[in-house]
C-alpha cells in the first residue's frame, strides 16, 4: 500500500508497506528496522518475533522514546512483558500491532509531533511454508 505525502517529509515517514518490507521516505528495506521520526531508519538485528529479546527494547531506550510501536509482522503478536521491563521503569509505553497497522499508527503520532520509535521486525521467511 502507498501512503500519501505530506508536509512531514522532513521527518522519517513511511511511505509505504506491503508482507515483505516498508519504505521510509520512498526507501525500500527489506530488513528488521527501527524508525526516528528525525534520525535515518537503522537496521535492527531482530531477525524474526521469536528472536527477541531485552537487549533488542534496552537498545530503543537509549534513544528516549515516549512510545515505541512494535511491528509484529503480518499478524499482531503481544511479547512478554519482562522483555520491555526496563522500558515500562522508564514509563516507555510499548504497543504491538501487526506491522501495517504499525505503520500507519507511527506516521500519525510523528505526524504530531510524538517522540516515537517504530520498531519493525520483517521476517524474510514470514508466510512461506516450511
Amino acid at each position: 500500500m502507498k501512503l500519501h505525502q505530506s508536509d512531514t517529509q522532513k521527518y522519517q515517514t513511511v511511505t509505504g508497506y506491503d508482507e515483505t518490507g516498508v519504505e521510509i521516505n520512498a526507501e525500500r528495506y527489506n530488513y528488521s528496522l527501527i524508525v526516528l521520526p528525525e534520525t535515518p531508519a537503522r537496521a535492527w538485528n531482530a531477525p524474526t518475533f521469536e528472536s527477541l529479546t531485552a537487549e533488542h527494547f534496552d537498545l530503543i531506550g537509549q534513544d528516549n522514546p515516549d512510545v515505541v510501536i512494535l511491528g509484529t509482522g503480518t499478524r499482531q503478536r503481544f511479547i512478554h512483558p519482562k522483555l520491555t521491563a526496563a522500558l515500562t521503569m522508564r514509563r516507555i509505553g510499548v504497543e504491538c500491532m501487526d506491522s501495517q497497522a504499525a505503520c500507519r499508527t507511527y506516521n500519525i503520532l510523528m505526524g504530531e509531533g510524538r517522540k516515537v520509535t517504530l520498531a519493525l521486525v520483517i521476517d524474510a521467511n514470514e508466510g512461506k511454508s516450511a
